[in-house]
C-alpha cells in the first residue's frame, strides 16, 4: 500500500507531505483547488508524462516520491522478478526532472522509466474520471470476463494467441505465394536463366579492374611502343650518335687518364657505375618492349569480356561480393519454387493443425467464460443491490464470432435494464453516468477480493449519483476500503463522510503566484469540510450539526 508521498514544486504544489491510512483516504476540496494534480504527481512518479499545468512557468526542477509497503505475497514474487530487492516490504519508487533531464530510481537505484511504470502497474490501480467510458467498450467487457475466471482463462488465452499467430503467419505466407502453376513456372525458368547468366559469366573478383586497366593499355601500346623507341634510339643509337656508345668513348678515354693520378681513377669507378646503370636499363626497356603487344584479336577479346563483366555487374551487383549475394538468393528462390507443391502441402497441413488447436482451445474458453459468466452476472447484480440498483437486471451476453481471434470465438457484452419488465440492453444505450459509476463501482468491488494490488485510487468516479444512491456508493467504498487501500478524491458529503483519513486540498492565491496545500483534518475538521460540502459559502450551525451527524452515522455504520 502507499504510505506517503513527498511532493516538490509539482505545478502548485512546493512542497507536500502525506502519510495514507491503509484503510480509506479521502481528499477533498474546492473545484480548481488542485485535487486531480496529485494524481497527476502519483502518475508522474510511476512513469507518466508531464502535461500542461502540472509545471510551474520558470520551474526546472520537480520531483515527485512515493514510499510503498508491500505485504502481498504475489506481488513481491513478481517484484522480486524484476530484479527489485525489497527489504521487509518497503518501495521507495522517485522521480525527479531538472531541466530537460528526467532522474528514476527505485530504493535509491537508477532504474528506466519503463520500469517504474511496470512496477507501478503491480502497486496501484487508478480509476479516473474517464473509466465509466473505457466500460462502454466491449473490448473491457472480454477482458473483464478473463480477468474474473483467472489463471485458466489466462492459460487458455496464451494457447489460443500462440496457434492464431502461427495460423496468421501460414495465411500471410500462402497470400504472398497465390499465383498460379504457370506463373510459378515463368518465374522459375526466368531465375534459372539468372543464375546459369550468373555462372557461365564466372566473374573474378577485381577482374573488371585488371581488364579495364588491360584495355586501356592495349590501346595505348602504339603509343607507348613509339615513346619507348625514341629512347632507344637516343641512348642506344648507331653511327657513334647513342648515349651509350659515347658513354662507352668516355669511359676509355679516361681509363687511359687514369695512369696520371688517383683523382682520375676515382672518376673512373663513378664512369664505370653510371655505364653499369645504362646497361641494366637497357635490359629492362628491351624486355618491356617485347612484352607489349598489341594484337588486335586480342585487344577485342578484352573489350568483349569487359563488356560482359560489366553487364553482369550492372544485373547482379556492382561488386563480387554482392554478385555471389545475388547468385546465393536466386538459388534459394529456385529451390523454394522446386519444392513449392511439397511447402504448400505442409503448409497447408500445419494450418489445419493450427485451427483445430485454435478450435478446441477457443471451445474451452467459451465454456470457462459461459460458467464463468452466470456466476458474475449474480456477484455484480448483488452489489448492485447494495448500491441502490434493486430493479435493475444485469447480464453478460456471449454470442460466437464467425472467425477466429487472438482472443478465441467470443463476443462479449455487458448488458443492463434500468428498470423493471425492459430487456437488457447494451451499457452504451441504456446507461446514464450515474448509473456507469455505480456498475464500474460494482464490477471493481467483486474484483477486489480477487485483486493483487494493494491500493486502489479513485478520481471523481461519482458523477452523476446523489442522495440514498450517493450514500450507498459511501458504503460500499468503505466496505473496499477495509480490504484494500483506498485513495478517493471526491465531490460527495456522503462520500468523504466515511474516511478514515481525510485530506483537504487548498489553493492559497498570493500576489506572486497560487499554493496547493494539503492538510489531514481532525475529527472537528473534517466536520467543517463536510458543512462546507453540503452548504456551501455559508455555513450555519444548523449545517454543521448536520455535518457533524453524518461523520457520526458514518462512523457507527463502519464500527456496526
Amino acid at each position: 500500500m502507499l504510505d506517503h508521498i513527498h511532493i516538490k514544486n509539482f505545478a502548485f504544489m512546493e512542497e507536500v507531505d502525506l502519510d495514507f491510512c491503509p484503510t480509506f483516504n479521502i481528499l477533498t476540496g474546492e473545484t480548481g483547488a488542485g485535487k486531480s494534480l496529485l494524481i497527476g504527481s502519483i502518475q508522474y512518479a510511476l512513469g507518466g508524462k508531464i502535461f500542461s499545468g502540472m509545471q510551474s512557468d520558470g520551474q526546472e526542477d520537480i520531483s515527485v516520491e512515493l514510499t510503498f509497503h508491500v505485504e502481498n505475497p504475489k506481488v513481491l514474487e513478481e517484484l522480486k522478478g524484476l530484479d527489485l530487492d525489497v527489504e521487509e516490504g518497503e518501495l521507495i519508487l522517485a522521480r525527479r526532472k531538472r531541466k530537460n533531464r528526467s532522474i528514476c530510481k527505485i530504493n535509491g537505484e537508477s532504474v528506466p522509466v519503463s520500469l517504474l511504470d511496470r512496477v507501478g502497474e503491480l502497486l496501484l490501480e487508478i480509476t479516473g474520471q474517464h473509466a465509466n467510458q473505457y466500460l462502454l467498450k466491449k473490448e473491457y467487457h472480454l477482458e473483464a470476463l478473463d480477468g474474473y475466471i483467472g489463471e485458466e482463462a489466462e492459460q487458455t488465452l496464451e494457447e489460443i494467441r500462440h496457434w492464431y499467430q502461427i495460423r496468421q503467419d501460414i495465411l500471410k505466407w500462402q497470400e504472398a505465394q497465390d499465383m498460379s502453376p504457370e506463373e510459378r513456372q515463368r518465374e522459375l525458368s526466368f531465375l534459372q536463366y539468372e543464375e546459369e547468366e550468373i555462372v557461365q559469366g564466372a566473374v573474378r573478383e577485381g577482374e573488371e579492374e585488371e581488364l579495364a586497366d588491360e584495355v586501356k593499355k592495349s590501346m595505348a601500346a602504339s603509343e607507348i611502343l613509339q615513346g619507348l623507341s625514341e629512347v632507344q634510339e637516343v641512348i642506344f643509337g648507331g653511327g657513334g650518335q647513342g648515349v651509350a656508345e659515347q658513354m662507352e668513348s668516355a669511359l676509355t678515354s679516361l681509363s687511359y687518364l687514369q695512369k696520371y693520378g688517383k683523382d682520375c681513377e676515382e672518376l673512373v669507378g663513378q664512369l664505370t657505375e653510371i655505364d653499369d646503370l645504362l646497361r641494366d636499363f637497357e635490359r629492362d626497356l628491351h624486355e618491356t618492349v617485347q612484352e607489349i603487344s598489341v594484337d588486335p584479336e586480342e585487344l577485342r577479346q578484352k573489350e568483349e569480356r569487359l563488356e560482359l563483366v560489366r553487364k553482369l555487374s550492372v544485373r547482379y551487383g556492382d561488386t563480387f561480393e554482392k554478385m555471389q549475394e545475388y547468385l546465393g538468393q536466386t538459388r534459394e528462390k529456385i529451390a523454394f519454387y522446386e519444392e513449392y507443391e511439397e511447402k504448400a502441402k505442409e503448409k497447408e497441413e500445419e494450418k489445419t493443425e493450427a485451427e483445430e488447436h485454435l478450435r478446441r482451445s477457443s471451445k474451452h474458453l467459451s465454456e470457462l467464460r459461459k460458467k464463468a459468466a452466470k456466476k458474475l452476472e449474480k456477484e455484480i447484480m448483488k452489489a448492485l443491490a447494495e448500491l441502490n440498483f434493486e430493479h435493475g437486471e444485469f447480464e453478460i451476453q456471449i454470442d460466437p464470432k464467425e472467425h477466429f481471434g487472438a482472443n478465441g470465438m467470443d463476443d462479449v457484452e455487458f448488458r443492463i435494464s434500468t428498470n423493471p419488465g425492459l430487456k437488457p440492453g447494451p451499457l452504451r444505450k441504456v446507461a446514464s453516468g450515474g448509473e456507469l459509476s455505480r456498475i464500474m463501482l460494482a464490477i471493481k468491488t467483486v474484483f477486489a477480493k480477487m485483486q493483487k494490488t494493494e491500493t486502489l485510487i479513485f478520481d471523481e468516479i461519482d458523477t452523476g449519483i446523489s442522495g440514498r444512491t450517493a450514500q450507498k456508493v459511501s458504503e460500499k467504498m468503505a466496505i473496499l476500503g477495509k480490504k484494500h487501500q483506498v485513495i478517493c478524491i471526491t465531490h460527495l458529503a456522503q462520500i468523504a463522510a466515511m474516511a478514515d483519513e481525510h485530506f483537504r486540498i487548498e489553493k492559497e492565491v498570493g500576489e506572486a503566484q497560487s499554493v496547493t496545500k494539503i492538510q489531514s483534518l481532525s475529527w472537528e475538521e473534517s466536520v467543517e469540510e463536510l458543512a462546507r460540502m453540503l452548504g456551501g459559502v455559508k455555513i450555519t450551525e444548523t449545517v454543521l450539526e448536520h455535518a457533524g451527524e453524518m461523520k457520526e452515522l458514518a462512523s457507527q455504520l463502519k464500527n456496526g
